[in-house]
């Protein structure tokens, strides 16, 4: 991965542990001036990193932010290519809209945009997402899977079995469960929405954005008053902060190597880790489609990712794409 100057020295302070660095090192490791390291240490410094100097030793760095840039991701990375370039951002309107022009100039797959917080986020048909800043992940990551535009919603899927995956092995005190489509839950609460958007040709697939937004950190006062019901956070659930960087990196850990197994071995193998998360399966719930509401028992999805409902009748009947309640 290539990084700024700045951000490769941040990145060797991250990985040193609290052990001091001198500037001398830095400098002839990096082949620039002592001076050029002490200007990136004050720009580090204006970005709220802190460090001590500690004589004939060198820098050590102190404190850090809470943010997702990319030299905090990449620390927890074992991927060969998501998130190996990171677009990362202060603010943006939407990482949707920035993945999208990146895409159509040529990035590389597995490129991810990651913003603190987005002025204009959006969900599933156009809806408006709210971006706390600094307190969730809020990002797109491209990806050019060998596949027909007719698969393209079965990502939606394999990044919500990835997400699930990624929260359970950083947090203990819940389990997260996915309702079909494209939401993550915990108790009852939405804390993720997954998007997932493509350019494509007639017969093949340029490529896929799959946004995700997350709720992290943010504590129940963060979110607007009528969404107090309805959202949450791991923060929340977990009763701890968590580093979102990590929780970044293991993500898109988990999303190469099920990307990578769809694009091996087709949907099946997907299709029993998405049952296993699911919370939709074996509820009974309502569907409602652009031309009718459908209410029945969740018994499955097919081989395509297509939910299957059980009417009253016995008769069953696939949904492609619907807002779903659990009745």
């Amino acid at each position: 991965m290539t990084l700024s100057m700045k951000d490769e020295i941040l990145k060797r302070f991250l990985s040193a542990n609290g052990e001091p660095i001198s500037g001398q090192r830095l400098a002839d490791d990096l082949g620039i001036s002592r001076t050029a390291i002490w200007k990136h240490l004050q720009t580090l410094q204006e970005e709220g990193y802190t460090f001590e100097t500690i004589k004939k030793k060198g820098y050590v760095l102190m404190t850090k932010p809470d943010k997702v840039e990319a030299p905090r991701v990449t620390a927890f990375l074992k991927t060969e290519r998501f998130g190996q370039t990171i677009h990362y951002l202060e603010e943006c309107t939407s990482t949707q809209t920035i993945a999208y022009e990146l895409a159509r100039n040529g990035a590389k797959d597995g490129t991810l945009v990651i913003a603190e917080t987005q002025t204009m986020g959006k969900g599933r048909m156009s809806r408006p997402w709210e971006s706390t800043k600094g307190k969730g992940i809020w990002m797109t990551i491209i990806i050019r899977p060998d596949i027909l535009p007719h698969q393209a919603p079965q990502f939606t899927l394999v990044a919500a079995v990835s997400i699930v995956n990624a929260m359970k092995s950083l947090c203990h005190q819940f389990s997260p469960y996915i309702k079909w489509p494209n939401d993550i839950l915990i108790n009852g609460r939405k804390c993720t929405g997954i998007l997932t958007e493509m350019i494509a040709e007639m017969d093949r697939v340029q490529c896929l954005l799959i946004g995700m937004g997350i709720n992290v950190n943010q504590e129940l006062s963060d979110f607007p008053e009528e969404l107090h019901p309805i959202a949450t956070s791991l923060r929340i659930e977990e009763k701890k902060p968590l580093n979102r960087a990590e929780l970044v990196g293991t993500i898109l850990n988990y999303l190469e190597k099920y990307c990578d197994l769809y694009v091996k071995d087709g949907f099946a193998p997907i299709k029993l880790l998405w049952e296993e998360a699911s919370g939709t399966i074996g509820k009974r719930i309502r569907a409602t489609t652009l031309t009718e509401v459908i209410e029945g028992k969740a018994i499955g999805i097919t081989e395509s990712g297509v939910l299957e409902i059980q009417l009253d009748n016995g008769e069953i009947k696939n949904v492609y794409s619907a807002d779903i309640e659990l009745k």
